[in-house]
């Protein structure tokens, strides 16, 4: 209290401590004040002690004035305060009250609680696939009928060139079915297909059977006998149904190929009609570019073919035959098909220097490299003269890479559509399993 006073009150205050002194003093007991008596009435005249007492009751009058200012401060402090405080108080808001909840019964049945949660608006879904038979031929055309849940909901529409079909604007829920019918196949039905919100339902293996058709099992004890018959059906593989293309895998469950089979390929490929015939044409183009530097004429055509199919045969002995037998590499390349085009791009881009193990794993593709230096390296025997430069070598290894290189991006993105005879990734490897 004495900290938060004025200077004034202090003021005042100070002549009060004085009288109280004084009247502390005069309430002394007489033996004390005695003896101070003479000393006055020796050495002080009458006038000076009543100028002495006329100025100690000024004093005093100065004290109790100062008394009665404080007292009358400190009751205008104790009604003021509780006032600002109230004020204070009624300054700040009231929380509002908690929103209650009424629970429902059968005389309130519809009551609901003050703020309730807006509804929220489940997202639709999609449907798609592709329709193939069970050679994983794509199956163009086909109707594909979408019968929702409660039976109303009902989506029509046709497949693609490439079989594909999609249903968007799904509304989740459970228990949707495909009906895909096609011209010369068994109708297909699918099984309960569920979607969630937001959800694209990719239906897999759509495979349609022929109409009457008699399916048959072949159970097969070993995996060599499994290579040896996956060998047969990529020796049927052709584009466009002409072109060869027995070296892409379809299905990545395949088995490695033995020695033997590496052999088998190569040479099928190399005899080839086709092939011969691609032989011929090459040799042709070369002589109008005059590469390699033999001269014009049949002569010069005739060496043009025989460096074009000696460039053939050794790149494909030793890089599809040789080298992998003793490496153990399979010199196939494995379609991909799934997956973003940014995954499929990386893995087409990355084949001629990375190919598949016969354990299993991945590897560097010594093989298919290896048999492109090789064939470059044979070639130094029959070019002429003026071609026999490591310029030249490298030139041709270069040139090798980078036509594997764009064959392999083709294989992923575009022949698989055009291939004759090929076996799809997620078909059913021979012996059922």
């Amino acid at each position: 209290m004495r900290s938060g006073l004025s200077a004034e009150v202090r003021a005042h205050v100070t002549p009060l401590e004085i009288v109280k002194t004084a009247m502390q003093c005069s309430n002394h007991p007489m033996q004390e004040i005695r003896p101070m008596t003479p000393m006055f009435r020796s050495r002080k005249p009458l006038s000076r002690r009543l100028f002495s007492l006329a100025i100690s009751g000024i004093a005093l009058i100065a004290g109790l004035s100062a008394c009665a200012c404080v007292t009358a401060q400190q009751a205008d402090a104790g009604h003021s305060g509780p006032a600002v405080l109230a004020e204070a108080t009624a300054a700040i808001p009231a929380p509002d009250p908690a929103p209650q909840t009424v629970a429902a019964t059968p005389g309130n049945a519809g009551a609901r609680s003050p703020q309730s949660a807006p509804a929220i608006t489940a997202q639709p879904g999609t449907i798609n696939g592709t329709v193939t038979d069970v050679q994983d031929e794509l199956i163009p055309g086909a109707a594909v009928v979408l019968d929702g849940p409660d039976g109303g909901s009902k989506k029509e529409t046709t497949a693609s060139d490439y079989g594909f079909f999609e249903f968007a604007d799904v509304k989740p829920g459970t228990g949707y079915r495909l009906t895909i019918k096609a011209k010369g196949f068994a109708n297909w039905v699918s099984p309960a297909i569920v979607v969630a919100p937001g959800q694209v339902e990719i239906v897999p293996d759509i495979k349609m059977e022929l109409e009457g058709e008699q399916q048959s099992v072949t159970v097969y004890s070993s995996s060599v006998e499994l290579a040896t018959e996956e060998v047969k059906m990529a020796e049927q593989q052709r584009i466009f149904g002409v072109l060869p293309n027995f070296y892409v895998v379809y299905d990545s469950s395949a088995p490695p190929l033995t020695a033997k089979l590496k052999f088998q390929l190569a040479l099928k490929v190399s005899d080839d009609p086709i092939t011969i015939a691609g032989v011929f044409f090459m040799a042709g183009v070369n002589q109008g570019v005059r590469i390699p530097g033999y001269r014009l004429g049949a002569k010069g055509y005739g060496e043009r073919v025989g460096a074009v199919a000696a460039d053939g045969f050794t790149d494909i002995f030793f890089g599809g035959a040789v080298l992998p037998s003793l490496l153990h590499q399979d010199p196939r390349y494995f379609y991909q098909g799934t997956g973003s085009n940014r995954s499929r791009l990386l893995h087409a881009l990355a084949a001629p220097f990375v190919c598949k193990g016969d354990n299993g794993r991945y590897e560097p593709n010594y093989s298919t490299v290896g048999g492109d230096i090789i064939s470059a390296g044979f070639s130094s025997l029959y070019f002429p003269r003026s071609d026999r430069t490591w310029t030249f070598f490298g030139q041709n290894v270069m040139i090798s890479t980078i036509e594997r290189t764009a064959s392999t991006i083709t294989q992923e993105f575009v022949l698989r559509h055009f291939t004759s005879g090929s076996r799809g990734k997620n078909s059913t490897p021979p012996g059922g399993q």
